[in-house]
């Protein structure tokens, strides 16, 4: 039997927003149920390693009457979780396909289901894809029917599509929460432009930044605001150079002298030729001007067993300031501050203050 019109519109449409959902697929499966007329409705998914990672359920309706001696809001499924590796995908089974082997079996079967108030359901595979599993079960007071089944198979390939975006989906913002959090970490803004040089997007540092530095924010749809004109050009420049050049390099653009900012601006690879005209064609990335994190000084001594004093004076000197400045500033002696550095290039392995600067810089002290 094939989706009506009215099915296409009451529980196809609901799987496009069904991964945005809390709890996801709610909308889809409590319309299902109503359809059916099916006490209870439950989607089951398991991402990882066949047989060791936990199955998640969605579901609608509740299988348990009142007094049910058997507990739990996903009992009814739990008791047949055992055979759901061995069903092939898109075939919708019956209950009597997966016991009737067992007649031990298919009368706990059956006992079980009578104590849960239902007397039949139907099971469909919706996708065994490596690493993502997914069942749809149906659950009836009355024996369920051929079109319960054909719903069900009909349903399958348009569920799996779903799962498998949504899975997609999950993954691609794992992977930019990953991305900003630790361009964040690094100190490192980020900025992507049209094609006519106007704002798309921007880090959530770098409109903080933009905001203080140049009293207004950053304004999406529109060119930088507070640039000088020389560090507009620029910009300006290295966007159209990239534009005319595919395979052009990255360009360097001075955005600020003072704090000093500089970007190193290059084109985003694109599927589309061409883009939309509002799509972000070229990145610009740079080191926001920040000051040591709170926590540098116990950085340094928890990676480098530094003692505190000598974990100041390192970050001192990280900081551009000379052996005398920062004895200075600390309130030593510039003898003591010597014999605190020579300790410092010892335990972080340095021959000078110039590795010593570079060290600090790549590691975590001066990390966001």
């Amino acid at each position: 039997m094939a989706l009506t019109s009215s099915d296409e519109t009451d529980l196809l449409l609901p799987l496009l927003g069904a991964m945005r959902e809390t709890p996801r697929f709610s909308t889809f499966l409590e319309r299902l149920r109503r359809r059916t007329g099916a006490r209870y409705i439950a989607l089951l998914t398991r991402q990882g390693d066949l047989g060791k990672a936990p199955i998640t359920e969605f579901h609608a309706g509740d299988p348990l009457p009142t007094g049910s001696p058997v507990t739990g809001s996903s009992a009814l499924f739990d008791l047949d979780r055992a055979h759901y590796d061995s069903l092939r995908p898109g075939r919708v089974y019956a209950l009597g396909e997966l016991v009737d082997h067992d007649p031990v079996l298919r009368a706990q079967r059956w006992r079980e289901l009578r104590d849960l108030g239902l007397a039949d359901e139907r099971i469909v595979r919706i996708l065994a894809d490596p690493g993502l599993d997914a069942w749809l079960v149906l659950a009836r007071t009355s024996p369920c029917s051929a079109s319960d089944s054909a719903l069900l198979s009909n349903l399958a390939p348009y569920v799996a599509e779903a799962l498998r975006s949504g899975r997609d989906l999950d993954a691609a913002r794992d992977s930019a929460r990953i991305n900003a959090a630790g361009m964040a970490r690094s100190g490192n803004g980020w900025m992507t432009f049209d094609a006519d040089g106007r704002l798309v997007d921007l880090s959530a540092q770098t409109q903080t930044w933009w905001s203080a530095a140049y009293g207004q924010p950053p304004r999406r749809g529109e060119r930088l605001l507070g640039l000088a004109r020389p560090a507009e050009r620029g910009l300006l420049s290295a966007i159209d150079e990239l534009a005319r050049d595919k395979a052009a390099a990255p360009r360097p653009v001075l955005l600020s002298d003072s704090p000093r900012v500089e970007a190193l601006v290059q084109r985003i690879a694109l599927d589309d030729d061409p883009p939309p005209a509002t799509t972000a064609r070229f990145l610009a990335v740079f080191a926001l001007p920040h000051a040591p994190s709170d926590d540098a000084q116990a950085r340094l001594t928890a990676l480098h067993a530094l003692p505190p004093r000598e974990a100041e004076l390192a970050l001192k000197l990280s900081e551009g300031l000379s052996i005398a400045e920062a004895a200075q500033a600390m309130g030593l002696t510039v003898e003591t501050a010597r014999n605190y550095s020579k300790r410092i290039y010892a335990k972080l392995g340095v021959r000078g203050k110039a590795e010593l600067v570079r060290r600090i810089l790549e590691g975590t002290a001066h990390m966001t």
